[in-house]
């Protein structure tokens, strides 16, 4: 059955163990998720401060192999954190165990904590939009140059909704691009970001726009959501990885 948008699921991985995530990003599989992801942090953003987080990218190793349909990826890695060529080619090898399943979900950063603790420059919010801005091309031209290539084209995310700097990033770069409610905002973001693809001279309709939502939206009225222009909605897991809410989403993006 043809769904009206696509689903996709987030997980927090904090304050859990490591069973836990391996436990719901195997459901979220399972019940049919498009799309599974977890973030890119070292310290819990939420809660008690210094509470059990568990790293990414270790993580989405394990997703690849663990799972069998939905496309895995960040939401979304800091491109602070990682050189960029080596965060590609981390990306590329989990597309070769996915089977061709890896988003590479990227953004400047901003969660100041992380930099301080392990020790990058954490500077200003400019200066990493400008770091972005260099490090997008290099990342594309290494997932075009590993060997052995990855088994698909391996999109590119990016989370932000920076008007003059991030949705030009975007319109330039992304294949998918993420940002949040409410509707009405969305909606202004979504045709800055149409204008910016037309000054540049691309296809709007080549960026899939995603929107990250609360389980409380669940059960709301989600139309005016894909009105703005959301065609795939993902839904913040917070631990106990509660599925219930994932299945009604799935259930109204097929119609019933």
């Amino acid at each position: 059955m043809a769904r009206r948008f696509r689903v996709g699921y987030q997980i927090h991985p904090q304050h859990c163990t490591v069973e836990q995530i391996r436990t719901a990003y195997r459901s979220a599989d399972e019940l049919g998720a498009d799309t599974v992801w977890v973030w890119d942090h070292m310290f819990p953003l939420y809660g008690p401060p210094d509470g059990a987080h568990h790293e990414c990218w270790t993580l989405l190793a394990a997703m690849a192999v663990e799972t069998r349909s939905a496309e895995i990826g960040a939401l979304v890695s800091s491109n602070s954190y990682r050189n960029p060529d080596l965060l590609a080619y981390m990306a590329g090898t989990v597309d070769h165990l996915s089977g061709g399943r890896c988003i590479l979900g990227v953004g400047a950063g901003w969660f100041e904590r992380d930099y301080q603790e392990y020790g990058y420059e954490f500077g200003d919010a400019p200066a990493r939009l400008r770091r972005l801005g260099l490090d997008l091309p290099r990342m594309r031209a290494r997932l075009e140059r590993l060997s052995p290539p990855p088994p698909h084209r391996v999109p590119i995310m990016i989370g932000g909704a920076g008007e003059r700097v991030t949705l030009r990033l975007v319109a330039r770069h992304a294949d998918m691009w993420n940002t949040f409610p409410p509707a009405d905002e969305y909606a202004r973001k979504n045709a800055i970001l149409d204008d910016w693809c037309r000054t540049i001279g691309r296809d709007p309709a080549e960026i899939e726009r995603t929107m990250s939502i609360s389980a409380d939206v669940v059960d709301g009225d989600v139309e005016p959501l894909l009105a703005a222009g959301a065609q795939h909605l993902i839904l913040r897991g917070v631990q106990p990885f509660d599925m219930a809410p994932l299945e009604r989403l799935i259930a109204r993006a097929e119609g019933s």
